[in-house]
C-alpha cells in the first residue's frame, strides 16, 4: 500500500512498524537466493506477531554462510521457495512501515522476487535503523552494526546471524532511537521518515522554527530577524514541506535562505487551492526577495492589437495601458508571443509597417512614397501600398477580433492546412515553423478564453461531493468552505463560452474581494490577477469531472479544440 500525506502524519504511537530480516547465500540479489526470513510486528511498544521460515533457495550454501548462520543445505531442502513465501509476508507486513538494519540489502532481495514469478513489491515507507543510529547514537559507539549496538545499548534480544534473532535485536533498536528522537521534537512518522537525512545540514539547530506547524495545508512565511518577510511558499502539509528545506536541499538560494531565517510563520488553509491563491496574493503584495518564480508576472509579455490608430496592427508589448487596444496574453516571453503575432500575420494580413500614415478616408491619402517591404512582398495589405481603404482594412480588422474572442477556428484551420501542404511537399522546415506559431496561437487563445470566461462569470458557487466548495468573483476566489451533506452526487461541470458580460450578482463577499462589473473580452488582465486566475483555471480543469456548478451569474470559457497534428515523415 502506498503511503499517503495522511500517512505520514500519524503520531509515532499510533504507527505500526514491521521489522524484518534476511538471511542469504551471501553477494548480490540477482545472483544468489534467500535462505531465511524473520519478521515481527510493533506497535506502541509491543509485540503483535512474529514471521518466521527457512527458504529453499534453488542454489548451493556456501560453507563461509553456513558457518556464518548455521543454516545448511539439509535444512533448507524441504522448504518453500521464496515464490511461494512472499505472498505471506507480504500479507503479515500489510501496510506497516518497513524496518530494518541497513534495510536497503534486504529489501533488494525481496524485490527481485517479482522478477523470478512473485507478486508485486513492496511500496511501504521505510525506515533504515542503520541511518537512524548514525544519526542519533554516534557519540556513544565505535560503529553502528547490529552486534555492536545491541552489546552497548543491552538490548534484550541480541543478534545471532539467524532471521528472528535479528529481527527481534533490530525491534529493540527502533524503541531506544524513538525515545532518543523523542526528545529532539520528532513525534510524527513524517520526522522520522526525514530525521536521517538531515544529519549534515548547517542549519539543523533551526528546526525548532518547525516544531509548531500543522500538518495540513497552508502557506508558510520565512522572516529574518528584522520579521521582513524573506520568501513566502504553499505546502499540502506544512510541517513536512517546511522540513524538507533542512533535508538534503543543496540549492544556493536555499542555503542562503536559511540562513537569514529567523522565524517561520504560517496560515492554515482549507484546502490547495486556497494555499495556492493565498501564496500567490502574498507574493504580490510582499515581493519577498527570495520569491523569483512566484514574480514571473513581471516579465509577462503581451500581443495587442493596437486601438488608438487608424489603421491598427500587431505588437509585442509589456505594459498594458488602457488605450483602447485588444490584449492577447499573458505570454510566458517575448519570443512565443512573437510566434503568436506571427501565426496572424500570416493568415490575416494586417500592416506590419509602424510609419504614422496622414490623412483619412481615402487609400492615396495614406500612401507613402514607397510601400513598405512587406507590402511589396505582398505578404501584408498595408494602406501604405494604396491597395486598401480605411473601410476596407477596418472590416479586415472586425474579422480578425471576432476571430480572436469568438471563432479560433477561424485562424487554427488556415494554419493546420498550410502545414500539412508544406509537409507534403516535403519542405519540412517550413511546416514545422508554422507547426510552432499554431500551437503558440492555441496556447494563448485556449488561456485567453479561459481568463476572460472567468473574469466574467460574476458570482461562481461550485461545490464537490463530500469536500466542501468555493465561491469566486470574476475568476478570483472570495470564499470557500468544508464538507456539507448537501453537496449532491456531483455531476460534470459544463463550461460554455459567454457571449456577453453579465455579474448582476452583488459585490465582493465580506469584503474579501470588490471585483466591480465585468471586464470587457480582451481588456488585459491585471498582472496582479493573472496567477490567481491561472491557479483557479487549473484547478477547474482538473476537477472538472467532479465540481458541481450550484451558481453562475455568467459563464466559464470551454477549452478549444485541439489543434489538427500532422508528424512529417521521410522517405
Amino acid at each position: 500500500m502506498q503511503r499517503t500525506f495522511d500517512d505520514l502524519g500519524t503520531p509515532l504511537i499510533d504507527v505500526t512498524f514491521c521489522v524484518i530480516d534476511l538471511e542469504t547465500t551471501g553477494g548480490a540479489a540477482e545472483d544468489v537466493g534467500i535462505t531465511e526470513i524473520g519478521a515481527v510486528k510493533l506497535r506502541a511498544g509491543e509485540c503483535l506477531g512474529t514471521f518466521q521460515t527457512l527458504v529453499n533457495p534453488g542454489q548451493l550454501i556456501p560453507p563461509t554462510i553456513t558457518v556464518l548462520t548455521g543454516i545448511t543445505q539439509a535444512m533448507v531442502l524441504p522448504a518453500p521457495r521464496i515464490e511461494v513465501v512472499l505472498p505471506a509476508l507480504l500479507d503479515f507486513i500489510g501496510d506497516a512501515v518497513v524496518v530494518g538494519h541497513n534495510v536497503g540489502y534486504d529489501l533488494r532481495f525481496l524485490r527481485a522476487a517479482p522478477a523470478r514469478g512473485g507478486p508485486p513489491p513492496l511500496a511501504n515507507a521505510v525506515v533504515d535503523t542503520c541511518r537512524l543510529a548514525r544519526r542519533l547514537l554516534s557519540d556513544e559507539v565505535p560503529n553502528h552494526k547490529l552486534g555492536t549496538l545491541a552489546d552497548r545499548l543491552r538490548l534484550p534480544h541480541q543478534p545471532s546471524h539467524r532471521a528472528l534473532d535479528d529481527a527481534l535485536a533490530t525491534g529493540d533498536l527502533l524503541h531506544v532511537l524513538l525515545e532518543r528522537a523523542g526528545r529532539l521534537g520528532v513525534s510524527g512518522l513524517d520526522d522520522l521518515l526525514q530525521l536521517p537525512k538531515l544529519a549534515a545540514h548547517p542549519q539543523v539547530t533551526k528546526l525548532r522554527l518547525t516544531d509548531r506547524l500543522p500538518r495540513s495545508p497552508g502557506v508558510y512565511l520565512f522572516r529574518d530577524r528584522r520579521g521582513q518577510v524573506l520568501y513566502v511558499g504553499k505546502a499540502t502539509n506544512l510541517r513536512t514541506r517546511v522540513r524538507s528545506y533542512f533535508s538534503g536541499d543543496g540549492r544556493r538560494k536555499v542555503a542562503q535562505l536559511l540562513r537569514e531565517t529567523e522565524r517561520i510563520d504560517h496560515v492554515r488553509c482549507p484546502g490547495p487551492l486556497e494555499a495556492e491563491v493565498l501564496e500567490v496574493r502574498l507574493i504580490h503584495e510582499l515581493l519577498p526577495r527570495f520569491n523569483r518564480q512566484g514574480t514571473r508576472w513581471r516579465s509577462y509579455t503581451y500581443v495587442k492589437l493596437t486601438g488608438n490608430e487608424r489603421f491598427p496592427r500587431l505588437s509585442v508589448v509589456k505594459s498594458t495601458p488602457d488605450d483602447g487596444g485588444l490584449y492577447l496574453g499573458p505570454v510566458s516571453s517575448t519570443k512565443a508571443a512573437r510566434l503568436v503575432a506571427e501565426a496572424i500575420e500570416s493568415v490575416v494580413p494586417l500592416r506590419r509597417c509602424t510609419a504614422r500614415l496622414g490623412g483619412r478616408g481615402t487609400a492615396a491619402a495614406a500612401v507613402r512614397e514607397a510601400p513598405c517591404t512587406a507590402a511589396q512582398l505582398g505578404v501584408s495589405t498595408c494602406p501604405c501600398s494604396g491597395a486598401i481603404d480605411e473601410a476596407a482594412y477596418g472590416a479586415l480588422v472586425d474579422g480578425l477580433v471576432h476571430a480572436l474572442v469568438h471563432d479560433p477556428a477561424a485562424l487554427l484551420d488556415p494554419l493546420a492546412e498550410r502545414m500539412e501542404a508544406l509537409a507534403l511537399a516535403e519542405r519540412y522546415e517550413e511546416a514545422a515553423d508554422v507547426r510552432d506559431r499554431a500551437a503558440a496561437l492555441a496556447r494563448v487563445l485556449a488561456r485567453q478564453r479561459r481568463l476572460d470566461a472567468l473574469r466574467r462569470a460574476g458570482r461562481v458557487r461550485l461545490e464537490l461531493p463530500g469536500a466542501g466548495g468555493v465561491e469566486l468573483r470574476h475568476g478570483r476566489l472570495v470564499r470557500s468552505w468544508g464538507p456539507s451533506p448537501a453537496a449532491g452526487d456531483g455531476a460534470t461541470l459544463a463550461l460554455p463560452f459567454p457571449e456577453g458580460p453579465g455579474d448582476d450578482g452583488p459585490d465582493g463577499g465580506d469584503g474579501l474581494l470588490s471585483p466591480g462589473p465585468g471586464p470587457a473580452l480582451g481588456e488585459p488582465v491585471p498582472r496582479h490577477e493573472v496567477d490567481e486566475l491561472v491557479c483557479v483555471a487549473r484547478w477547474l480543469d482538473a476537477k472538472a469531472g467532479r465540481v458541481r456548478l450550484v451558481h453562475s451569474d455568467g459563464g466559464l470559457a470551454s477549452p478549444l479544440p485541439d489543434l489538427p497534428s500532422y508528424v512529417p515523415t521521410r522517405s
